[in-house]
């Protein structure tokens, strides 16, 4: 006992002072195992990626079938975003199908003779300048292919899918010389869902984005001379995580 204790702290007994030693060795594996497991956990491999689940897409927009007296000027602008759920189905995990949820906003600016849309309080004059401006909930459907991998978030990509839109509030407002700037609500004219396809395609943050409207703009039978108008965005479109 005495060879044990020898050089020991006088007011600590021998078994006091194993149980400290080992309580310093249990603390230190402790530590060495946290951080072990941290560097680990940094460079781990997820096999079970997922991709783009988050978008924002801007774009210019055109119309498509617009009557013989519309005519766009300026800047018709574009903006969408939301989340998909990515679905992979491939063991590689290069494809896979995605639903989303999103907004969209569209702004067209036109030349338009005020008898084309029937709005009572501009019917006297001939033409006006104005910008239709619609809000949309978005439900759009992707299939999607990547050559993704684990390590790398830099691929090249192909997402075509279609979508469809329901109308949260639409309205024209216009100038005019005669009158100054005045605004109408468009909602109880236009179609209350659109419907349309569309593909993004690109490598890393730039993806060149087409959609595509398969359903006129505005209601049947609700304007004053027959209008099919109908959407074409050209743009981009960024997708994150």
């Amino acid at each position: 006992m005495g060879n044990c204790i020898e050089g020991s702290n006088p007011f600590l007994s021998a078994d006091f002072q194993r149980i400290a030693h080992m309580n310093r060795i249990c603390y230190l594996f402790l530590l060495v195992s946290i951080l072990g497991f941290s560097q680990t956990e940094g460079n781990a491999v997820d096999s079970l990626f997922r991709e783009d689940q988050m978008y924002v897409s801007v774009s210019y927009n055109l119309l498509q079938n617009k009557p013989d007296n519309a005519s766009q000027y300026s800047f018709s602008t574009g903006f969408t975003a939301g989340f998909f759920r990515d679905f992979p189905f491939t063991k590689n995990r290069h494809w896979s199908i995605a639903p989303g949820l999103g907004y969209a906003y569209t702004d067209i600016k036109q030349n338009i003779n005020p008898q084309a849309i029937s709005l009572p309080t501009i019917a006297t004059l001939d033409e006006v300048r104005s910008s239709i401006q619609l809000h949309y909930l978005e439900v759009p459907i992707e299939i999607r292919w990547r050559n993704a991998t684990p390590e790398s978030h830099k691929f090249w990509r192909i997402h075509t899918g279609i979508k469809a839109s329901y109308l949260l509030n639409g309205k024209l407002n216009y100038e005019s010389d005669t009158q100054g700037n005045k605004s109408e609500n468009l909602k109880n004219r236009l179609n209350d869902w659109q419907y349309g396809v569309y593909v993004s395609f690109g490598f890393n943050t730039w993806n060149p984005y087409i959609y595509y409207g398969l359903q006129p703009i505005f209601e049947k039978n609700k304007t004053a001379v027959e209008n099919n108008s109908s959407a074409l965005h050209i743009g981009l479109k960024f997708y994150i995580l």
